[in-house]
């Protein structure tokens, strides 16, 4: 099926939308049914019938059939957060005494919930590469965890040779692909079990909902739909599951547009004598950028800049005299964003990721790149 068909209109030509051009939000809480009967054989099944919404509802199951097939999976789950899907997905595929690998730099709060786990007997072992894997990897292994493009660094991971390593391994590969969006990386393509997103950032795109979602097959999805996500209780809202519908129709154009200037940005700060390193996979000068070729179709507007400095103080006048990209967290909507990891992420973990003190993230959003590179050419020569 085709990217641009699926974003706009899988689904939305069914009898339940009556014809509306944008699929009605179904708001009620619970469904009822004709006879006691019918609600004791709805109840075997919460995941695919409509009971309560804690379950499922159309409206949110309309945005799961949508990021299941842009993702090439069978099934999708929404969840009320990324962390939602983060934690119901992991603790679905470890018990106590397991093992995870954690491949190159994940999201601080992923690292935060895996020592959380540590309570509960479940142990997990950094790993650069590949080759350290062979190393750190034990009887007790089930899982390989991964981003690709990795966290703060977005350096580069053959998607296809760690899940062969995975699979010679026995184990289940899940990885975040929020940075590429399905638009511009299909995981499962090539090999990965399961695929998360957090909808907060470019498929919501508009910095106006809180959301996550997992995708995979059946035998996976299903399992973790009927236990974690309805004892954890991170459902996700029919509103912010029409505000994910919503921002799916122009994902492709604004991915496109994404793209064109956070390459402007990413190219102007590589000549900048500030600017110790630039990391985006689209630079020619990224040392992933071929592999970035063969895996991708195509680059967000996500990077990372190393400053020419390691002073805390530095780092806070570059993000102060910025004046047009906003200080704040998260990322992938229309406003350019600013941070940095050494004053939004607790120490230790930004220390196990590699994170530099001088490290900063932007997010470009859909303004002028001309404005954005003026803004930063200003901050730069500022420090």
């Amino acid at each position: 099926m085709d990217d641009d068909w699926i974003c706009g209109r899988l689904g939305e030509d069914e009898p339940w939308l009556l014809g509306a051009v944008h699929p009605p939000i179904f708001e009620n809480s619970i469904f009822t049914f004709e006879t006691a009967g019918d609600l004791a054989e709805a109840l075997k099944d919460e995941d695919e019938n409509y009971i309560y919404w804690r379950g499922t509802n159309p409206t949110v199951d309309l945005a799961q059939r949508k990021l299941a097939a842009l993702e090439r999976a069978e099934r999708a789950k929404c969840f009320a957060s990324g962390m939602g899907a983060i934690s119901a997905t992991i603790s679905s595929l470890v018990s106590a005494g397991d093992h995870v690998l954690v491949l190159g730099a994940v999201y601080g709060p992923t690292t935060q919930f895996l020592r959380y786990l540590e309570k509960y007997g479940v142990t997990h072992t950094h790993i650069s590469d590949l080759a350290a894997g062979d190393s750190a990897i034990n009887a007790s292994t089930r899982l390989l965890y991964f981003e690709s493009p990795s966290y703060m660094r977005y350096e580069l991971f053959d998607i296809a040779q760690v899940t062969a390593w995975a699979r010679e391994h026995g184990l289940v590969t899940v990885m975040d692909n929020t940075w590429s969006t399905p638009i511009f990386q299909k995981p499962i393509t090539l090999g990965v079990d399961l695929v998360l997103h957090s909808l907060s950032k470019y498929i919501g795109g508009h910095s106006d909902l809180v959301g996550g979602v997992v995708c995979g097959s059946a035998e996976l999805v299903r399992p973790l739909a009927r236990t974690e996500y309805m004892l954890y209780g991170a459902a996700m809202s029919p509103h912010d599951a029409g505000k994910v519908i919503k921002g799916l129709r122009t994902l492709p154009v604004r991915m496109a547009a994404h793209q064109e200037r956070g390459l402007a940005v990413a190219r102007f700060l590589e000549s900048h004598p500030a600017v110790r390193t630039v990391n985006h996979p689209g630079l020619e000068s990224h040392p992933g950028h071929a592999l970035a070729k063969r895996q991708m179709s195509g680059f967000s507007s996500l990077l990372s800049l190393e400053l020419d400095t390691d002073s805390h103080p530095q780092v806070t006048k570059f993000l102060d005299e910025l004046r047009h990209f906003r200080i704040g967290v998260s990322w992938g909507g229309f406003e350019s964003l600013a941070n940095a990891p050494t004053l939004t992420t607790e120490e230790s973990v930004r220390k196990t990721m590699g994170v530099p003190v001088g490290l900063v993230r932007l997010s470009v959003g859909l303004e002028s790149a001309q404005t954005l590179v003026e803004d930063l050419g200003r901050a730069l020569e500022a420090i």
